[in-house]
Protein backbone atom coordinates (compact mmCIF):
# COMPACT_ATOMS: atom_id res chain seq x y z
CA UNK A 1 0.00 0.00 0.00
CA UNK A 2 1.51 3.63 -0.85
CA UNK A 3 0.98 6.86 0.67
CA UNK A 4 1.30 10.34 -0.62
CA UNK A 5 4.29 11.70 0.42
CA UNK A 6 3.66 15.25 2.95
CA UNK A 7 5.39 17.07 0.69
CA UNK A 8 2.67 15.78 -2.75
CA UNK A 9 -0.03 16.82 -0.29
CA UNK A 10 1.48 20.23 0.60
CA UNK A 11 1.61 20.72 -3.15
CA UNK A 12 -1.89 20.13 -4.29
CA UNK A 13 -3.55 22.13 -1.46
CA UNK A 14 -1.21 24.54 -1.89
CA UNK A 15 -2.14 24.74 -5.65
CA UNK A 16 -6.09 24.82 -4.67
CA UNK A 17 -5.06 27.43 -2.51
CA UNK A 18 -3.67 29.31 -5.19
CA UNK A 19 -6.92 28.42 -7.72
CA UNK A 20 -9.25 30.29 -5.18
CA UNK A 21 -7.26 33.17 -4.72
CA UNK A 22 -7.49 33.62 -8.19
CA UNK A 23 -11.00 33.37 -8.29
CA UNK A 24 -11.32 35.75 -5.89
CA UNK A 25 -9.30 38.34 -7.20
CA UNK A 26 -11.03 37.61 -10.81
CA UNK A 27 -14.26 38.18 -8.78
CA UNK A 28 -12.99 41.36 -7.01
CA UNK A 29 -11.94 42.85 -10.14
CA UNK A 30 -15.07 42.00 -11.93
CA UNK A 31 -16.58 43.98 -9.04
CA UNK A 32 -14.89 46.74 -8.98
CA UNK A 33 -15.06 47.21 -13.00
CA UNK A 34 -19.23 47.12 -12.29
CA UNK A 35 -18.53 49.46 -9.41
CA UNK A 36 -16.49 51.44 -11.47
CA UNK A 37 -18.63 51.78 -14.30
CA UNK A 38 -22.15 52.50 -11.94
CA UNK A 39 -20.18 55.57 -10.59
CA UNK A 40 -19.04 56.57 -14.23
CA UNK A 41 -22.94 56.42 -15.08
CA UNK A 42 -24.20 58.14 -11.92
CA UNK A 43 -21.83 60.74 -12.52
CA UNK A 44 -23.07 61.23 -15.86
CA UNK A 45 -26.71 61.54 -14.23
CA UNK A 46 -25.92 63.46 -11.85
CA UNK A 47 -24.30 66.12 -14.09
CA UNK A 48 -27.15 65.62 -16.39
CA UNK A 49 -29.61 66.38 -13.13
CA UNK A 50 -26.98 69.51 -12.92
CA UNK A 51 -27.61 70.93 -16.16
CA UNK A 52 -31.44 70.61 -15.96
CA UNK A 53 -31.80 72.49 -12.66
CA UNK A 54 -29.16 75.35 -13.79
CA UNK A 55 -31.12 75.23 -16.89
CA UNK A 56 -34.83 76.00 -15.23
CA UNK A 57 -32.69 78.94 -12.95
CA UNK A 58 -31.68 80.69 -16.52
CA UNK A 59 -35.04 80.35 -17.82
CA UNK A 60 -36.57 82.30 -14.70
CA UNK A 61 -33.77 84.57 -15.14
CA UNK A 62 -34.70 84.95 -18.53
CA UNK A 63 -38.30 85.93 -17.93
CA UNK A 64 -37.28 88.18 -15.44
CA UNK A 65 -34.87 90.03 -17.53
CA UNK A 66 -37.27 90.28 -19.77
CA UNK A 67 -40.40 91.83 -18.10
CA UNK A 68 -37.64 94.02 -16.49
CA UNK A 69 -36.77 95.31 -19.99
CA UNK A 70 -40.56 95.80 -20.51
CA UNK A 71 -41.60 96.90 -17.30
CA UNK A 72 -38.79 99.41 -17.42
CA UNK A 73 -39.92 101.65 -20.32
CA UNK A 74 -40.90 105.16 -19.79
CA UNK A 75 -44.26 105.54 -19.73
CA UNK A 76 -44.17 108.60 -22.02
CA UNK A 77 -42.23 105.88 -24.30
CA UNK A 78 -43.84 102.35 -26.48
CA UNK A 79 -42.86 99.46 -24.98
CA UNK A 80 -40.83 97.43 -27.69
CA UNK A 81 -42.93 94.60 -29.23
CA UNK A 82 -39.98 92.24 -29.79
CA UNK A 83 -36.31 92.24 -28.99
CA UNK A 84 -33.43 89.55 -28.12
CA UNK A 85 -30.49 90.14 -26.02
CA UNK A 86 -27.85 87.93 -24.26
CA UNK A 87 -26.19 86.98 -20.89
CA UNK A 88 -24.04 85.00 -19.30
CA UNK A 89 -24.17 83.26 -15.50
CA UNK A 90 -22.19 80.62 -14.46
CA UNK A 91 -20.82 78.16 -16.40
CA UNK A 92 -23.57 78.82 -19.59
CA UNK A 93 -24.12 81.15 -21.92
CA UNK A 94 -27.91 82.35 -22.65
CA UNK A 95 -29.28 83.83 -25.83
CA UNK A 96 -33.35 85.21 -25.28
CA UNK A 97 -35.59 86.35 -28.04
CA UNK A 98 -39.12 87.68 -27.21
CA UNK A 99 -41.83 88.62 -29.26
CA UNK A 100 -45.49 89.92 -28.97
CA UNK A 101 -48.25 86.91 -28.86
CA UNK A 102 -49.79 88.75 -31.46
CA UNK A 103 -47.59 88.10 -33.98
CA UNK A 104 -49.64 84.94 -34.10
CA UNK A 105 -53.06 83.83 -35.04
CA UNK A 106 -55.48 83.53 -31.99
CA UNK A 107 -57.24 80.64 -32.73
CA UNK A 108 -60.11 81.50 -30.45
CA UNK A 109 -60.26 85.36 -31.43
CA UNK A 110 -59.22 85.17 -35.43
CA UNK A 111 -61.79 85.60 -38.15
CA UNK A 112 -62.79 82.79 -40.34
CA UNK A 113 -61.15 84.86 -43.05
CA UNK A 114 -57.24 84.93 -41.58
CA UNK A 115 -57.50 81.06 -40.65
CA UNK A 116 -57.99 79.79 -43.49
CA UNK A 117 -55.51 82.23 -45.20
CA UNK A 118 -53.01 80.85 -42.84
CA UNK A 119 -54.19 77.31 -43.67
CA UNK A 120 -53.72 78.06 -47.23
CA UNK A 121 -50.49 79.68 -47.04
CA UNK A 122 -49.24 76.70 -45.54
CA UNK A 123 -49.97 74.32 -48.28
CA UNK A 124 -54.27 73.36 -48.12
CA UNK A 125 -56.49 74.62 -51.31
CA UNK A 126 -58.87 76.73 -51.08
CA UNK A 127 -61.61 74.84 -50.76
CA UNK A 128 -59.72 72.82 -48.02
CA UNK A 129 -58.67 75.30 -46.43
CA UNK A 130 -62.05 77.41 -46.15
CA UNK A 131 -63.27 73.88 -44.50
CA UNK A 132 -60.59 73.65 -42.03
CA UNK A 133 -61.40 77.90 -41.11
CA UNK A 134 -64.75 76.11 -40.00
CA UNK A 135 -63.56 73.70 -37.85
CA UNK A 136 -61.75 75.97 -35.88
CA UNK A 137 -64.89 78.14 -35.62
CA UNK A 138 -66.81 75.05 -34.88
CA UNK A 139 -65.03 73.30 -31.91
CA UNK A 140 -65.05 77.47 -30.09
CA UNK A 141 -68.25 77.81 -30.80
CA UNK A 142 -71.26 76.85 -28.50
CA UNK A 143 -73.48 73.93 -29.52
CA UNK A 144 -76.62 75.21 -31.59
CA UNK A 145 -79.66 74.29 -29.90
CA UNK A 146 -81.57 71.56 -30.70
CA UNK A 147 -80.20 67.56 -31.14
CA UNK A 148 -79.65 68.17 -34.61
CA UNK A 149 -76.29 70.10 -34.44
CA UNK A 150 -73.99 70.07 -37.69
CA UNK A 151 -70.70 70.32 -36.11
CA UNK A 152 -71.26 67.28 -33.77
CA UNK A 153 -72.94 65.47 -36.65
CA UNK A 154 -69.23 65.96 -38.22
CA UNK A 155 -67.68 64.38 -35.51
CA UNK A 156 -69.55 61.48 -35.39
CA UNK A 157 -69.72 60.85 -38.94
CA UNK A 158 -65.71 61.56 -38.72
CA UNK A 159 -66.13 58.38 -36.53
CA UNK A 160 -64.96 60.45 -33.01
CA UNK A 161 -65.81 59.49 -29.85
CA UNK A 162 -65.96 63.13 -28.87
CA UNK A 163 -67.73 66.24 -29.11
CA UNK A 164 -66.40 69.84 -30.22
CA UNK A 165 -65.51 71.60 -27.13
CA UNK A 166 -68.13 74.29 -27.88
CA UNK A 167 -65.78 76.71 -26.10
CA UNK A 168 -62.47 78.73 -26.52
CA UNK A 169 -59.42 76.23 -27.20
CA UNK A 170 -57.32 75.82 -24.14
CA UNK A 171 -54.26 75.15 -26.11
CA UNK A 172 -53.32 74.77 -28.92
CA UNK A 173 -52.56 71.63 -29.58
CA UNK A 174 -56.59 71.02 -29.54
CA UNK A 175 -55.78 71.50 -33.22
CA UNK A 176 -54.84 67.66 -33.46
CA UNK A 177 -58.06 66.80 -31.76
CA UNK A 178 -60.30 68.79 -35.33
CA UNK A 179 -61.43 66.17 -37.75
CA UNK A 180 -60.24 66.13 -41.22
CA UNK A 181 -57.18 68.68 -40.20
CA UNK A 182 -53.72 66.55 -42.35
CA UNK A 183 -50.97 65.64 -39.25
CA UNK A 184 -48.72 67.68 -41.07
CA UNK A 185 -50.89 70.81 -42.23
CA UNK A 186 -51.11 71.00 -38.34
CA UNK A 187 -47.61 70.95 -37.33
CA UNK A 188 -46.66 73.56 -39.85
CA UNK A 189 -49.14 75.94 -38.21
CA UNK A 190 -48.36 75.13 -34.69
CA UNK A 191 -45.21 77.34 -34.68
CA UNK A 192 -47.73 80.48 -36.01
CA UNK A 193 -51.03 79.83 -33.57
CA UNK A 194 -51.90 80.67 -30.04
CA UNK A 195 -54.56 81.10 -27.60
CA UNK A 196 -52.98 83.85 -25.67
CA UNK A 197 -53.23 86.97 -28.03
CA UNK A 198 -56.43 88.13 -26.99
CA UNK A 199 -56.35 89.36 -30.72
CA UNK A 200 -58.61 89.31 -33.94
CA UNK A 201 -55.68 91.01 -35.57
CA UNK A 202 -51.98 90.24 -36.29
CA UNK A 203 -49.39 92.72 -35.51
CA UNK A 204 -47.43 93.03 -38.98
CA UNK A 205 -44.08 94.58 -37.41
CA UNK A 206 -43.64 90.97 -35.57
CA UNK A 207 -45.40 88.43 -37.39
CA UNK A 208 -43.53 85.51 -39.61
CA UNK A 209 -43.92 85.81 -43.13
CA UNK A 210 -46.15 82.80 -43.27
CA UNK A 211 -48.62 84.78 -40.82
CA UNK A 212 -48.53 87.92 -43.33
CA UNK A 213 -49.13 86.08 -45.99
CA UNK A 214 -52.73 84.99 -44.67
CA UNK A 215 -54.00 88.65 -44.15
CA UNK A 216 -56.63 88.39 -46.51
CA UNK A 217 -56.26 90.70 -49.62
CA UNK A 218 -52.48 90.67 -48.98
CA UNK A 219 -50.09 90.64 -52.55
CA UNK A 220 -46.61 89.75 -53.11
CA UNK A 221 -45.79 93.40 -53.58
CA UNK A 222 -47.61 94.38 -50.03
CA UNK A 223 -45.97 91.18 -47.96
CA UNK A 224 -42.01 92.30 -49.47
CA UNK A 225 -43.14 96.06 -48.43
CA UNK A 226 -44.22 95.10 -44.86
CA UNK A 227 -40.92 92.55 -44.31
CA UNK A 228 -39.24 95.73 -45.58
CA UNK A 229 -40.74 97.91 -42.62
CA UNK A 230 -40.09 94.74 -40.32
CA UNK A 231 -35.99 95.61 -40.60
CA UNK A 232 -36.16 99.40 -41.28
CA UNK A 233 -34.80 100.97 -38.32
CA UNK A 234 -38.10 103.63 -37.26
CA UNK A 235 -41.21 101.44 -37.69
CA UNK A 236 -44.52 103.54 -37.94
CA UNK A 237 -48.28 102.43 -37.28
CA UNK A 238 -48.48 104.71 -40.36
CA UNK A 239 -46.14 103.25 -42.96
CA UNK A 240 -47.80 100.47 -42.20
CA UNK A 241 -51.19 101.60 -42.42
CA UNK A 242 -49.96 102.93 -46.18
CA UNK A 243 -48.21 99.38 -47.38
CA UNK A 244 -51.22 97.41 -46.34
CA UNK A 245 -53.77 99.31 -47.85
CA UNK A 246 -56.98 97.40 -47.62
CA UNK A 247 -55.43 94.35 -45.55
CA UNK A 248 -54.90 96.64 -42.64
CA UNK A 249 -58.23 95.18 -41.31
CA UNK A 250 -56.88 91.89 -39.98
CA UNK A 251 -53.56 93.96 -38.84
CA UNK A 252 -52.55 96.01 -35.67
CA UNK A 253 -49.30 97.25 -34.37
CA UNK A 254 -49.63 97.10 -31.19
CA UNK A 255 -47.93 94.55 -28.98
CA UNK A 256 -50.35 93.80 -25.72
CA UNK A 257 -49.12 92.28 -22.50
CA UNK A 258 -48.39 88.92 -23.71
CA UNK A 259 -44.64 88.07 -24.62
CA UNK A 260 -43.45 84.49 -25.86
CA UNK A 261 -39.66 84.03 -24.60
CA UNK A 262 -37.18 81.60 -26.43
CA UNK A 263 -34.09 81.13 -24.07
CA UNK A 264 -31.13 79.00 -25.42
CA UNK A 265 -28.47 77.86 -23.43
CA UNK A 266 -25.32 77.07 -23.99
CA UNK A 267 -23.10 75.02 -21.61
CA UNK A 268 -19.69 75.20 -21.24
CA UNK A 269 -19.50 71.55 -21.34
CA UNK A 270 -20.84 71.28 -24.86
CA UNK A 271 -24.66 71.00 -23.74
CA UNK A 272 -27.17 72.74 -25.73
CA UNK A 273 -30.94 73.10 -23.95
CA UNK A 274 -33.76 75.55 -25.31
CA UNK A 275 -36.81 76.28 -23.14
CA UNK A 276 -39.83 78.37 -24.50
CA UNK A 277 -42.08 80.99 -22.16
CA UNK A 278 -45.34 82.73 -22.86
CA UNK A 279 -45.90 85.33 -19.97
CA UNK A 280 -48.12 88.20 -19.07
CA UNK A 281 -46.49 91.21 -18.43
CA UNK A 282 -48.42 93.20 -16.37
CA UNK A 283 -46.60 95.35 -13.76
CA UNK A 284 -50.00 95.85 -11.27
CA UNK A 285 -49.91 92.90 -8.22
CA UNK A 286 -47.11 91.03 -10.16
CA UNK A 287 -44.54 91.79 -13.04
CA UNK A 288 -45.32 89.03 -15.01
CA UNK A 289 -47.30 85.69 -14.94
CA UNK A 290 -46.25 82.87 -16.67
CA UNK A 291 -48.94 81.31 -19.05
CA UNK A 292 -47.11 78.76 -20.51
CA UNK A 293 -43.98 76.88 -20.74
CA UNK A 294 -42.10 74.43 -22.27
CA UNK A 295 -38.67 72.81 -22.07
CA UNK A 296 -36.76 71.07 -25.00
CA UNK A 297 -38.32 73.48 -27.34
CA UNK A 298 -36.77 71.51 -30.59
CA UNK A 299 -38.76 68.26 -30.22
CA UNK A 300 -41.26 67.13 -32.53
CA UNK A 301 -45.14 68.13 -31.51
CA UNK A 302 -46.79 64.93 -30.00
CA UNK A 303 -50.06 64.21 -30.92
CA UNK A 304 -52.23 64.05 -27.93
CA UNK A 305 -54.65 61.02 -27.47
CA UNK A 306 -58.24 60.22 -25.77
CA UNK A 307 -59.16 58.01 -24.17
CA UNK A 308 -62.25 55.46 -25.35
CA UNK A 309 -65.06 57.25 -24.13
CA UNK A 310 -63.65 60.65 -23.41
CA UNK A 311 -65.83 63.25 -24.47
CA UNK A 312 -65.41 67.23 -25.00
Amino acid sequence: MSMASPANARTASDGFIVVAVLWILAALATLATVYAIYVANAAVAVAANDDAIEAEALVYASLELTAYRLLGVPKEEKRPTSGEFGFRIGRANVSVDYRSETARVDLNQAPKELLAGLFEALGASPEEADQFGDRVIGWRTPPAVGPQDKETSLYRAAGLNYDPRGGAFAHVDELWLLPGLPPALIERALPFITVFSGRAEVNVLDAAPEVLAALPGMTPERLNAVLGLQTAPSQSGQSASTVLGPTQTFTTTEGGKVVRITARIAFDNGRHMASEAVILVDGRREPYRILSWQDDVNAPAVRPQLSAGASR
